[in-house]
């Protein structure tokens, strides 16, 4: 790698002999938001799963997240989110260094306010944005998120909570923050997410717990407005159903009640209640 001269960040220098790192110039790295309940991360496992896949398809070597976040854990309030992330450092341009340590950062924040949880449900919006198609990258968090910012640019209007975003070819793939749940005849579909997007922990837990029977498919624009049901989720915010896309109104149904109850039984749901403290 040629030898830095200076480096310099809002017109001050800094130091001279630590090169910025690839999550700065090339994104090159994954992160979880995880939300901690009286010092617990929620959702241990699913966040632990896609932080392996994350890795791997990234080809970095295997950081386990349990010990990488256990320093935030003592110093965590009752209610908590924690953004950590793994990324590479140094190398020649595209090139990774021969022997790659990846960085681990960590950020504790407190909860602020969601404005999604004042709301009954929630107002969703087609975005214009279209998601590349990516298979090697789909699924995983990786650090870029250019195409999400982009999207969520759209709009400014506060009654919108969530735009959805489609692939390439049309097919609807998630929300700028959130997976997509249709429910159409008592059955519960979400996207497949084998060619882009962010398949999110609750997403998983809703298929492999809280909604076995749910399946995934590929689904148009045709098929979420024929839906009966719509509702998004991630892990920070829980299940929010919505009650309107575009022009197209939908009500609150039984299975998305039912889902909302089964959440509430999971260990650390009391995360999702507004007024503790």
């Amino acid at each position: 790698m040629a030898e830095l001269i200076a480096s310099f960040r809002d017109g001050l220098r800094v130091g001279d002999h630590t090169p910025a790192d690839r999550a700065l110039r090339f994104a090159d790295g994954i992160f979880e938001t995880i939300p901690l309940w009286r010092g617990e991360p929620l959702y241990r496992r699913e966040h632990s799963a896609r932080w392996r896949r994350g890795l791997r398809a990234l080809r970095m070597p295997n950081v386990n997240l349990n010990d990488a976040i256990a320093p935030a854990l003592a110093l965590a309030p009752a209610r908590a989110l924690l953004r950590v992330s793994a990324y590479a450092l140094g190398g020649s341009g595209y090139q990774r260094p021969e022997r790659l340590e990846p960085m681990v950062w960590l950020d504790l924040n407190a909860c602020a306010p969601d404005p999604w949880r004042a709301q009954p449900a929630l107002r969703l919006r087609w975005c214009a944005l279209r998601l590349a198609v990516q298979p090697a990258l789909a699924g995983i968090k990786h650090l870029n998120r250019l195409e999400q910012i982009l999207a969520r640019a759209e709009w400014r209007d506060p009654a919108i909570h969530e735009g959805l975003l489609c692939d390439q070819d049309g097919q609807v793939i998630e929300g700028t923050v959130s997976n997509l749940f249709i429910v159409r005849d008592g059955r519960v579909q979400t996207p497949l997410l084998d060619r882009c997007g962010v398949a999110g922990v609750l997403r998983a837990r809703i298929l492999k717990k809280l909604a076995p029977e749910a399946s995934e498919a590929r689904l148009t624009r045709a098929d979420v407005l024929a839906a009966d049901e719509l509702f998004v989720c991630n892990s920070v915010r829980g299940i929010r159903p919505v009650a309107q896309l575009g022009t197209r109104r939908f009500a609150l149904g039984a299975v998305t009640r039912e889902l909302i109850e089964r959440l509430r039984c999971e260990a650390g749901a009391a995360f999702y209640q507004e007024d503790i403290r």
